[in-house]
């Protein structure tokens, strides 16, 4: 019958829906087998905040009973997965990573995510750690503590969804959804080994929008491409309390996705024209990527896309969001947050009306650049983040400024600001043995063309998936 629990919690939801399609495991079996990694391995890499063992199996249960009759819900039915603590989640309380969040409230709502998610049968296990508020790239908070790499448990997961990209690496459930405002998929993404999506904005709805604004999406966190296509077939259903969604997107991502891309124009950026502080060892393996894609067909052009380094942007319109969010809070909140986010508000609290003006025209701008330029091309290459996974430390630890924040990361947060699909794709490892992430970009409303191009760099490059170590200790 089914195949050892370690084995259905190291398999994709593509490879899980195959399985119970001819009998050969159950959606219970996997929930199981996910919720026994979980119990095992989950103390040493903290990827939870909170499981759901009684409502996990109960929805596995309903979905074993789906199949058995023949009439599962589609293609995620069964499937376990996790949500970041910033979704809301029914029946869960999304606490955010922060202390001053009241546990004691009804949690009676399901995010647009989590909605479409429990409406197509998947198992949601629980919520995934987050630092407070996702306020930065790497996971860790006074309320949840850090979340370390299942690569290396002495280095970061990355943020803000951290606890997402360790979950999936460890094998704690096959898809997991996380958010992205600055990077925050395709950060841990890189850092752990996982495929991460951060779609075209407002292509997945959000309720309730982020305070930090129209830089946040969502987006999921995989194990392989394929796996992302058919959860974005479900995320993208429209939602009625996102004023800022998409209109409704009837195409099916799965479709023409082993494709190729022969012919497609390629814009490869080693360094966007300003990041100066690129790990040799990224540079090398990113470079290699690019000669792969070449060699698959593409028309690879090495060419810089032609802006300056908008941080100032970014960490100026997001120090706004932590101050606006600080300003709600009471003294006595306040003086339970993470000092980063403290730090953040602070910083935030100094602009004025005229500058935060100044940083939106600005923004726009380089929107409009961004979407001339990709008249030109089909794909922008570039790694996903300038270094490796660092040093796991506590909140605090570092002074937070906009370079320890952001200055690592120098290839994700602006295409947070022009709102462009882009996905990270493992590209090989360091010679420690931590995961290098590709970056792909593709145009506005082009999710399917970086989808696309990531199939066709996984088949000639397939992801490892699960962290060894997860799989034996």
């Amino acid at each position: 019958m089914a195949q050892q629990h370690t084995r259905l919690a190291d398999c994709s939801a593509t490879e899980l829906t195959r399985l119970y399609r001819d009998g050969h495991a159950s959606p219970r079996e996997a929930c199981d087998a996910a919720l026994e990694r979980i119990e095992r391995q989950d103390a040493r890499i903290n990827a939870f905040v909170r499981v759901d063992v009684d409502g996990a199996r109960a929805a596995a249960d309903a979905s074993t009973g789906r199949w058995h009759a023949g009439q599962p819900l589609g293609p995620l039915d069964g499937v376990p997965v996790s949500i970041k603590d910033l979704i809301l989640t029914r029946g869960l309380p999304t606490l955010r990573g922060s202390h001053t969040l009241d546990i004691d409230q009804p949690w009676d709502v399901d995010a647009p995510a989590t909605a479409r998610l429990r409406d197509a049968g998947a198992v949601i296990l629980g919520k995934t750690t987050t630092p407070e508020y996702g306020c930065k790239g790497e996971t860790n908070s006074p309320r949840s503590g850090i979340t370390r790499n299942p690569w290396d448990l002495g280095k970061t997961a990355g943020g803000s969804s951290g606890g997402a990209a360790a979950a999936t690496a460890a094998g704690m459930g096959a898809i997991a959804i996380g958010t992205d405002g600055a990077g925050s998929v395709r950060i841990p993404a890189s850092f752990c080994g996982n495929f991460g999506l951060k779609p075209s904005f407002g292509r997945i709805p959000a309720y309730p929008l982020s305070p930090f604004g129209t830089v946040s999406h969502l987006g999921p966190l995989t194990r392989d491409v394929r796996d992302a296509a058919v959860a974005m077939n479900i995320l993208k259903q429209p939602d009625a309390r996102d004023w800022t969604s998409l209109p409704p997107d009837p195409s099916d991502y799965t479709e023409g996705l082993d494709d190729g891309i022969r012919g497609l124009r390629v814009a490869y950026s080693p360094t966007l024209g300003y990041a100066r502080n690129v790990d040799p060892q990224v540079a090398a393996a990113v470079h290699a990527a690019a000669q792969r894609l070449a060699q698959l067909g593409a028309i690879v052009e090495q060419v810089d896309p032609g802006f300056d380094d908008p941080l100032d942007i970014t960490t100026g319109l997001w120090f706004l969001g932590a101050w606006t969010v600080w300003s709600g809070l009471t003294a006595q909140q306040q003086a339970v947050c993470d000092p980063d986010f403290a730090a953040q508000a602070e910083l935030g609290r100094h602009f004025s009306a005229l500058q935060i003006q100044q940083l939106n025209l600005r923004r726009g701008a380089l929107g409009s650049h961004m979407r001339q330029f990709m008249q030109r091309y089909d794909l922008i290459v570039t790694p996903a983040t300038a270094v490796p996974a660092f040093d796991a430390v506590p909140a605090g630890d570092r002074p937070m400024t906009a370079e320890t924040m952001l200055g690592w990361t120098p290839f994700s947060y602006p295409f947070n600001l022009t709102q462009q699909p882009a996905c990270t794709i493992p590209c090989g490892f360091t010679r420690e043995g931590l995961p290098i992430g590709l970056q792909l970009v593709g145009p506005m409303f082009g999710d399917a063309i970086v989808l696309r191009a990531a199939r066709a760099y996984e088949t000639a490059c397939p992801i490892r998936g699960v962290a060894p170590a997860m799989q034996t200790a």
